[in-house]
């Protein structure tokens, strides 16, 4: 499958979803730490790719999301932003809400898996 078909499938098959370095458990960078932690707090499931596993992803995503950085935090099919952008929508409450009724219309039953 090519790169740019690969991560359509990903953010259209996945309503909750950060690429980051690392995994939520293990993050690789602070960046991804920070923002995956702002999402575990929110309490709802979530898919991840680890792009320091997939360095197709890692070098095309940017081009495609007209994002330069990483994390990024996809949801329902809409690039919500990065590192920063999680962080402020956290702090004003703003993230939270969002996460639970994206979570509530997509109902399932694990609280993390990474995006195939």
């Amino acid at each position: 499958m090519e790169t740019i078909e690969k991560i359509k499938t990903q953010i259209s098959e996945n309503p909750i979803l950060i690429y980051m370095k690392g995994s939520p458990k293990l993050p690789s960078c602070g960046f991804s730490a920070q923002a995956s932690q702002a999402l575990m707090n929110c309490g709802e499931p979530f898919a991840y790719v680890d792009i320091l596993q997939n360095p197709d992803i890692r070098s095309e995503l940017p081009k495609y999301a007209n994002w330069p950085t990483f994390p990024q935090l996809w949801i329902e099919g809409e690039l919500i932003g990065g590192c920063d952008i999680i962080l402020e929508m956290f702090q004003k409450g703003e993230l939270q809400p969002l996460v639970k009724e994206t979570a509530a219309k997509h109902k399932k039953d694990d609280s993390e898996s990474q995006a195939e």
